[in-house]
């Protein structure tokens, strides 16, 4: 085969081949500035973290089941993420967003990611800002009654994000999935 023809078959396959896929959240109107208080009691702003992607998930540690199970598996997938693309994860740092300042302590919150993953930055911070960063996030919460009186419950939107070094929103993590689809999808977008 001579080298015109050659280069000629390789420009057309090349042509033949899909154009990278945009990130699915790309142009989504969420994520932004927030300064709150972490598990270690000390403030910490998003600017901390410009330039890493940010795995974003926003509960309540006193769930009774959906936060501490979506929270459980998001980092049985990020230690698969770990493991088999070390130095991608090493770009990512996971956050839990209390939706409950009330009872959601930086103590309380420390016991609470401590348990899933050491890496995970738990943050809290008054009333006023968990609202205000919510709504930056676009994650929609209430208090709802508990089964006993004086108790409370908090109803939430249920995702997990994964946003870019430029803080811009990539595409949202299946909480409810396996290990290795959470891996497969943090291992999609984060480059």
């Amino acid at each position: 085969m001579n080298k015109r023809l050659a280069l000629l078959l390789l420009a057309s396959l090349s042509a033949c081949q899909p154009a990278a896929s945009p990130p699915p959240l790309e142009g989504a109107r969420m994520g932004g500035a927030f300064s709150l208080i972490n598990q270690d009691g000390v403030r910490t702003t998003d600017a901390q973290f410009a330039g890493q992607y940010r795995l974003v998930y926003f509960g309540y540690t006193f769930c009774p089941d959906v936060c501490p199970v979506d929270v459980q598996r998001l980092m049985a997938g990020f230690r698969q993420f770990e493991t088999d693309a070390p130095d991608a994860a090493k770009r990512v740092q996971p956050f839990f967003i209390t939706v409950d300042p009330e009872r959601d302590t930086p103590g309380v919150l420390k016991q609470f990611v401590g348990a899933f993953h050491p890496r995970l930055i738990g943050l809290t911070g008054t009333p006023a800002e968990i609202a205000a960063t919510a709504k930056l996030y676009a994650v929609v919460y209430q208090k709802s009654p508990g089964a006993t009186p004086g108790t409370y419950l908090v109803d939430h939107s249920r995702t997990a994000v994964l946003y870019g070094p430029d803080g811009k929103p990539i595409a949202l993590v299946p909480q409810d999935g396996t290990p290795a689809a959470i891996a497969a999808e943090l291992e999609r977008w984060v480059k």
